[in-house]
Parts: structure tokens; C-alpha cells; sequence
């Protein structure tokens, strides 16, 4: 019974089935007509005109934003515990040819206007220090907590009001809208954001992410790191299909509904043991060693994430009764 990652879900029957129905012969790269389509399904989405594109992993994409925001010599303030910081391999670093990622704390994973206006105010404004030229953050965070529309928005007026760009990390951004019951745009475009790495992998997509640029200025440069970062794939048409079939019936916010709720059956039966609130769908508890091993001789799969806490996740398609099974055991802890 697997709670480990939501990276390891199932593939939606949707998104296989419109990937068949893309298996004809169209043009090549991103010029098919389902590449093409996608600035019209996110404008609509959006409520506005937007411009996106595909990539093939969550790396590229938050790679690619950081790279669209900050120069070599420039800086990029986000979370000490960032997936862009702890997670990516360098690739923000490497994509953007050396930018410094620079950064602030935050109670799981959130950062405040205050902190990130602290921790730019100790850098001095000469040709010594680099220079912050972006925020970056994630929603919802590497430890399940979600970020307001507003306190986005109050972000947002920060970097704005000092000439950063603004991204965010949305690999769990359909679980935060899931959560706050708001409209994309709210959490993102009103908000001052700049560019969004759209998730769908961890929602039931296959190998698909997309870019969402709310800033069209940004959008020629990514197309040009894209290819020469080695993803632009040549049958691009399979990785639009599936962001088409994300988008149609809103389907990338019904999985993510799931993923919530089990999420919260977890937590409801976690009590005290719960490190951070349950805002998404990553669930981290307070356990012994012993208890961990309890756990996983009962059947159940996880990380171990520090001394004495582990991290559990639920996805789209966690069985309702592995679930349960899992809620009773931690119950009985």
C-alpha cells in the first residue's frame, strides 16, 4: 500500500485515451494543432489571454521560469525548502547560466512578504553582491500548506514594487485550488504572478507539465531554452493531448478533490501527531522509529523524512480502502 509519492500515480484512462486518439501523423515539434491550441484552452481557463507551453518534467518547467526571470548574474529568492533549492539537481542554477538562489525561512515552506523583505535588505545594492531579480515560490508547498489569493497577492505587490519577476512552483497547484475553492487566476494572474509551472503529472498526467506565461514578454526566450535545453520534443503532440485531456471538465481539479479528501481522512485520524495542517495532499507525522516499522509491517510504503517524522501522500487514485486501512492504523498508534 503505497503512500510515498503522488509522482508514482496512476495514469488517468483519460489521458491515455486522448493520446490514442493523437497517434496520426501531424506536424512535428510544437506545431501540431493541439500545441497550437493550448494558449486558447489556458486563456479560457484563465479568463484572460495567457501564452503556455509543454515540458516534458517539473524540473524543466521551474527551470525554465527562473531562467525567464533572472540573469546569470542575478538572484532568485525562495523558500529554504524549495523544491527549486533541495530538489532539482542544480537545474535552476544551470538553466539560468549561474543565478543565485537565495534563502528566506518560512513555517512549512511559506514565506511572508516580511521575511523575503528582510532577507533582501541585507544584501547590499552595489557590484559586490548579487542582486535579487525574482521570487519564486510554491503552492501548495513542499510540506502541504497552501498559500492565499491574498497572501500571493501581497507577494506579488513586493516583487513587483522592487522589478522582480514572480514565479510559482505549481506542481501541487491544482490540491491549493482544490483547497481554497478559488478560481485559478485568483491564486495566480490577480495575484501578480508572472509565469506558473502548471502540474498535471502528480494529477494524472503521464509526462506532461505546463508553462503558463501571464507576461507575453517572457514567452520567445523560454521557446528558445526550451529547444536548447534539450525538451522540445519531437512528437509534441502527445504531451498536448494530455494537458487537453487535464483541462476538459476540469478533471485536473476533480483528482486533485480526491487526493485532498484522502489526505484528510489521514489527518483526521493523525490527531497531535501532525507536523504541518493538511492542506493538500502530503500529510506529515510524528513517530518513533518503532512505530514507523509498525507501519510498514503492516503493508504500507513511505518516506521517512527527519528523525522521528515521516511523509505520507495521497494521489487521485489512493484506494478508498488502503486508505481507511491506513487511517485506522495510525489511529491506533
Amino acid at each position: 500500500m503505497r503512500f510515498f509519492s503522488d509522482n508514482a500515480a496512476p495514469v488517468h484512462p483519460a489521458v491515455f485515451a486522448a493520446m490514442a486518439a493523437a497517434d496520426h501523423v501531424d506536424t512535428a515539434y510544437d506545431g501540431d494543432m493541439l500545441s497550437r491550441g493550448l494558449d486558447a484552452r489556458f486563456s479560457a481557463l484563465f479568463g484572460r489571454e495567457v501564452w503556455a507551453m509543454w515540458v516534458p518534467t517539473g524540473t524543466a518547467a521551474n527551470a525554465l521560469a527562473c531562467a525567464a526571470l533572472c540573469q546569470p548574474y542575478g538572484g532568485i529568492l525562495c523558500s529554504r525548502d524549495a523544491h527549486i533549492q533541495n530538489d532539482e539537481g542544480g537545474a535552476p542554477e544551470f538553466y539560468t547560466h549561474g543565478a543565485k538562489l537565495m534563502l528566506v525561512d518560512g513555517d512549512g515552506a511559506k514565506v511572508t512578504p516580511d521575511a523575503v523583505a528582510a532577507a533582501a535588505n541585507l544584501i547590499a545594492n552595489d557590484v559586490h553582491r548579487v542582486q535579487p531579480q525574482a521570487l519564486s515560490i510554491t503552492n501548495a508547498t513542499e510540506y502541504g500548506r497552501v498559500y492565499t489569493p491574498d497572501e500571493v497577492a501581497a507577494l506579488g505587490e513586493l516583487a513587483h514594487g522592487r522589478g522582480w519577476g514572480f514565479h510559482m512552483d505549481g506542481a501541487r497547484f491544482a490540491n491549493a485550488v482544490a483547497h481554497l475553492g478559488c478560481t485559478p487566476a485568483e491564486l495566480t494572474v490577480e495575484a501578480g504572478v508572472d509565469v506558473l509551472s502548471f502540474g498535471f503529472v502528480k494529477t494524472g498526467g503521464l509526462s506532461a507539465e505546463a508553462l503558463v506565461f501571464f507576461d507575453p514578454t517572457l514567452v520567445d526566450a523560454t521557446k528558445r531554452r526550451r529547444k536548447r535545453g534539450g525538451h522540445l520534443l519531437s512528437k509534441g503532440r502527445y504531451l498536448a493531448a494530455q494537458i487537453h485531456a487535464m483541462l476538459t471538465d476540469d478533471l485536473w481539479l476533480q483528482t486533485a478533490r480526491a487526493a485532498n479528501a484522502a489526505a484528510r481522512m489521514l489527518a483526521d485520524a493523525a490527531g497531535e501527531r501532525l507536523v504541518h495542517a493538511v492542506e493538500a495532499n502530503e500529510i506529515f507525522l510524528r513517530v518513533t522509529e518503532a512505530e514507523a516499522a509498525a507501519l510498514r509491517a503492516e503493508g504500507f510504503d513511505f518516506y521517512d523524512w527527519a528523525p522521528g517524522e515521516i511523509r505520507l501522500v495521497t494521489h487521485w487514485a489512493s484506494p478508498a480502502d488502503e486508505v481507511r486501512t491506513l487511517a485506522a492504523a495510525i489511529a491506533a498508534l
